[in-house]
């Protein structure tokens, strides 16, 4: 017989409360021992784990004003514009175009520029593929020119092959600085047709390779670039000063040339330049869709009627073919750039000269066809270089072509075109033409980088005499012509 116990229900539900705490008790202990486990392992590891902060550079598109930010492990603080970075520890530049503070982005060593991009040609496929044996040169998607002009030693190397001298590469470096030391504080040159002279002088800048992480040039040529996009953003997509139709096509061609270029250049170092890229769509569609009915391009961008000249046609073509090497999509580019040709040939004349406004037009005090060069170049970057259009061109202006810095022969504008398209005829043209302008220009320049005012007191034999009493304008074109001996590749024959 056994005896067995019976515990009442209340007492049994007071022990299953009891279990069911229990339970809950180890569990809840369970889980605080893992954390703190956890919390163990957090710290030990914590170090290894902890990385430096991303400097976040601050942009403001309508803000003049510059604060200076030192950073040291951790930048809080918030720049009115983009700093250049310096060369040895080179800040890449980022934002988004919503927000006027950029997206973060990590320090990068970049002591010069990388020299490992390139397809082996200067701006374009085919631009130039002239010279008197055949040859090829020119401008391409950051070619390999662009990318020697980045290298000292390579520079210098050119310009000895191609008939420089060292004194041509200080003539420019002493122009770069001379720019940089004239630079208006809003980025922009002069007080007068200001894009098209910021275009210019970071047209200079870039053929030296001086881009936004150049150490020396770098914050100068940052702020030309932010002063032509944030002018164009706040002009839906033109870039002007002026409302005056007849600059309007030169402002807006040169600079738009201006920034696709260096919206090529910035897109191969990995520099995000706010609405760079989008600017630069804008402006080169402009372009394409404003063209005039005759293949040219007229004052005040007339589709219909109104006057156009080869003297504006010539940018608008430079420009869309920097344009094209951004790789950004333009519509109607191909059938544009077709009317263009079939415009720049029609102004050339029998004796291989090209004319202002039709065949013949001089529209200088001598006779000379100024704009030769200019209707050269134009054909040369579309891959027309070796036409008999093109060659016959290069021999008028050897045959006729003059300068003389301090007479009436001191036409840097036709000069600023003559030197691209003769350097990349090479051979003998290249040759008898440089031996002409190389010294004029070395001869004639300030002691303080710009250059003197040309002619002599005499009227020059030009189209546009713009450039006498412009030192700003004169300079950059003096810079640019000095620039050619590695701004292009020349023609391969006749012993180049």
């Amino acid at each position: 017989m056994s005896l067995h116990a019976q515990l009442s229900p209340e007492a049994q539900a007071r022990l299953q409360t009891q279990q069911r705490n229990s339970t809950i008790s180890a569990i809840v202990i369970s889980i605080l021992v893992i954390v703190l486990l956890c919390l163990i392992l957090a710290f030990i590891l914590l170090p290894s784990w902890v990385k430096e902060t991303p400097v976040i550079v601050s942009y403001q598109g309508t803000v003049t004003e510059d604060t200076n930010v030192e950073v040291k492990k951790m930048n809080t603080s918030v720049e009115r514009k983009p700093s250049a970075p310096s060369s040895s520890m080179a800040k890449v530049i980022a934002a988004n175009t919503a927000s006027p503070t950029a997206v973060p982005v990590p320090e990068v060593d970049i002591p010069n520029p990388s020299t490992d991009f390139g397809n082996g040609e200067d701006f374009g496929e085919g631009w130039g593929s002239g010279g008197e044996g055949g040859g090829g040169g020119g401008f391409g998607s950051i070619p390999a020119t662009m990318r020697k002009r980045c290298s000292t030693d390579d520079r210098l190397a050119r310009l000895a092959e191609n008939g420089g001298t060292p004194q041509c590469d200080e003539a420019v470096l002493k122009g770069l600085r001379w720019l940089k030391s004239t630079q208006n504080s809003d980025g922009s040159w002069t007080g007068d047709k200001q894009c098209a002279m910021t275009g210019l002088a970071l047209l200079a800048y870039l053929g030296h390779c001086e881009t936004p992480l150049s150490e020396e040039f770098g914050d100068s040529c940052l702020k030309a670039i932010t002063y032509l996009v944030n002018r164009g953003m706040n002009n839906n997509g033109i870039l002007a000063s002026a409302a005056d139709t007849q600059p309007l096509p030169y402002e807006h061609a040169i600079a738009t040339y201006a920034l696709a270029e260096s919206a090529t250049f910035c897109k191969q170092l990995n520099i995000t330049v706010p609405n760079l890229m989008e600017m630069t769509q804008k402006a080169g569609q402009f372009i394409i869709n404003n063209q005039n009915e005759n293949g040219g391009w007229a004052y005040g961008y007339a589709q219909s009627g109104g006057h156009t000249d080869l003297s504006v046609a010539a940018w608008q073509i430079q420009a869309l073919k920097a344009c094209k090497h951004t790789e950004l999509e333009f519509t109607n580019l191909p059938k544009c750039i077709r009317k263009a040709m079939d415009y720049v040939e029609d102004r050339q004349s029998g004796d291989g000269g090209f004319g202002y406004a039709g065949k013949g037009d001089t529209h200088a005090p001598n006779g000379y066809l100024t704009l030769t060069g200019a209707g050269m170049l134009s054909l040369q970057m579309w891959d027309k270089g070796s036409t008999s259009t093109v060659r016959n061109g290069g021999k008028y202006i050897q045959k006729n072509s003059k300068f003389d810095f301090n007479t009436a022969d001191c036409d840097l504008y036709g000069h600023y075109y003559e030197s691209q398209a003769m350097m990349n005829r090479g051979a003998d043209l290249w040759k008898s033409y440089n031996n002409m302008f190389r010294d004029q220009l070395l001869n004639n320049q300030e002691a303080d980088g710009s250059w003197k005012t040309p002619g002599g007191g005499q009227k020059p034999n030009a189209v546009g005499a713009n450039f006498v009493g412009n030192a700003h304008y004169r300079t950059c074109l003096c810079v640019l012509m000095l620039e050619v001996y590695y701004r292009f590749l020349p023609g391969t024959g006749g012993g180049h």
